[in-house]
């Protein structure tokens, strides 16, 4: 449904964390890897990482308005998140930092028709002119205040959309009565999960964790060594970016479509153990069963490798990420 028509996924439990004040901007700057200092209305997708460069969270910053941002991380990691970035600011004078996840419902609508479904019931102009990939903007649906977020974690075409908690029924409601003629469906987080995975993208947890850096997990285009003031990590991923890595994450595509990793299964080349499984599943879009797999920098893709699956080892190639829509035509059409 959401590759055809359009999918709504609650996503209410999404962590949500509101920095405000004068010094919100340099105390983000100090934390992130990517850089925050953005127009308003910008959604940055970037990295919290330690001295290491190893990656201590996974999410997206959105200048609301000059001094105010908001940071949307996983679900169940926002008390942890909070607490990271608390312990590493350089300075909190000044600064309101509020978790306002259970503040607010979010519901996902993602797919080619869902501006088709969203456009009647808001008086904002939704095209990607006016409403571009990877921005933000406050407007109404129907008689709902809701902050739409133009960003997708499953590569389709869609929003974020958040509202106060006592708004989320009824825009749950507008949004599922607007969709019936274009075949809206529910989904839940195993289609979100199957469809992340054929987009390469990463989750915090399991393919991401503190002894994983950007350059490590792929992710070295969220990077920004050279913005001005540095951030906490630039010294490592420095040094690593000019000595090479040791380790790299890669799409690791299963001969046998029917065989499913679980996650931490062991990975070789030959005889040699060259690294293990962090995340897999099935990839229903594409018709594979995928793997995402921390391995040694010298494997690329077209290899051939194993995978060690209860007593056995399964034949898989390694893959270029990511497997659909590999330019990005569908999230900015």
């Amino acid at each position: 449904a959401t590759r055809d028509a359009a999918c709504l996924f609650d996503q209410s439990s999404f962590s949500k964390i509101d920095v405000r004040g004068p010094g919100a901007l340099a105390a983000l700057q100090w934390l992130c890897a990517n850089d925050i200092d953005k127009p308003d209305g910008s959604l940055i997708y970037t990295q919290l990482c330690n001295a290491c460069g190893g990656i201590e969270a996974d999410l997206t910053v959105t200048r609301i308005s000059g001094h105010h941002f908001r940071v949307t991380t996983g679900t169940a990691l926002g008390v942890r998140d909070r607490q990271w970035m608390l312990r590493n600011m350089p300075d909190r004078t000044g600064l309101a930092i509020d978790d306002r996840t259970g503040a607010e419902a979010c519901f996902c609508l993602w797919g080619p028709e869902a501006r088709t479904i969203l456009q009647p019931l808001t008086d904002t102009d939704l095209s990607t002119d006016a409403f571009p990939f990877l921005t933000s903007q406050q407007l109404l649906v129907g008689a709902v205040p809701v902050r739409a977020q133009r960003v997708t974690f499953v590569g389709e075409l869609g929003w974020e959309l958040y509202c106060p908690a006592e708004y989320g029924h009824t825009l749950w409601d507008l949004l599922w009565e607007a969709g019936a003629p274009s075949g809206l469906v529910a989904g839940g987080y195993r289609a979100i999960d199957s469809m992340r995975l054929e987009k390469g993208y990463r989750v915090w947890g399991t393919d991401l964790d503190p002894n994983t850096t950007p350059y490590e997990a792929g992710l070295g285009f969220a990077v920004r060594l050279g913005k001005e003031g540095g951030f906490l990590g630039r010294e490592a991923l420095e040094a690593q970016k000019e000595a090479g890595v040791d380790t790299r994450l890669r799409c690791l595509v299963l001969d046998d479509p029917l065989a499913i990793v679980l996650g931490n299964e062991p990975v070789r080349s030959g005889d040699d153990l060259i690294g293990r499984v962090t995340s897999g599943g099935p990839g229903y879009r594409v018709g594979a069963s995928i793997a995402v797999a921390k391995v040694a920098a010298g494997v690329e893709p077209g290899d051939r490798v194993e995978v060690g699956m209860f007593g056995e080892w399964a034949t898989a190639t390694v893959a270029q990420e990511p497997l659909y829509d590999p330019h990005g035509e569908l999230t900015r059409a």
